[in-house]
């Protein structure tokens, strides 16, 4: 974990650094959802170090599962044939499920 700092001497939420990102995850946004996209992150940054000023000194760390915490059993359940499963797919295609090519797809915005 990454030790706490002050919002200061964080890096700022910028249009440089949206429009960046977005590059990485091959998104293509136009002025205003970068605009949008700024602002929403600022908010969650500020909600985040609104958390981080939380007196958490008396609290326990929590790792794992509590005691009281009830979970299902683990049970082999019936899964679908393969003709229920492609049923209602909108392009099957040699037994399987027909999705668009997206590993020789032209980059953009590099």
């Amino acid at each position: 974990m990454l030790p706490w700092r002050p919002m200061a001497e964080r890096p700022k939420i910028d249009r440089a650094r949206v429009e960046h990102v977005a590059r990485l995850a091959s998104l293509s946004l136009d002025a205003p959802e970068v605009d949008a996209m700024v602002a929403e992150l600022g908010r969650i940054l500020e909600y985040v170090e609104k958390l981080g000023e939380v007196d958490t000194d008396d609290v326990p760390p929590m790792t794992g599962l509590s005691a009281g915490t009830t979970l299902r059993p683990d049970e082999v359940q019936p899964g679908l044939s393969q003709a229920e499963a492609l049923g209602q797919a909108p392009r099957p295609s040699s037994g399987g499920f027909a999705v668009p090519r997206f590993l020789d797809a032209p980059k953009t915005g590099r």
